[in-house]
């Protein structure tokens, strides 16, 4: 089954916060606003499944899935700098 987590980050956060997370339809939908807002979407199965098993919206993500967030997100901030 598809899952999506929604993730978001600033430097007066401690560590990235998972907004939302959902799975099927809910996935979906996570996805499709993100686009609808033009955000980037980027898929890594293994880490949704991470978080989906770790954290809940509002929760900042796990120090283990740190690593693989900021990768992410400096992937993300690299794409909206062309």
């Amino acid at each position: 089954m598809k899952k999506a987590a929604a993730i978001a980050y600033t430097k007066d956060l401690p560590a990235p916060m998972v907004l939302a997370k959902g799975q099927g339809i809910q996935a979906e939908r996570i996805v499709a606003i993100a686009q609808d807002r033009g955000i980037e979407v980027v898929r890594d199965d293994i880490l949704v499944e991470l978080i989906d098993k770790s954290a809940s919206a509002g929760d900042f993500i796990p120090p283990w899935c740190w690593t693989a967030v900021a990768k992410i997100l400096a992937f993300v901030v690299a794409e909206e700098g062309k």
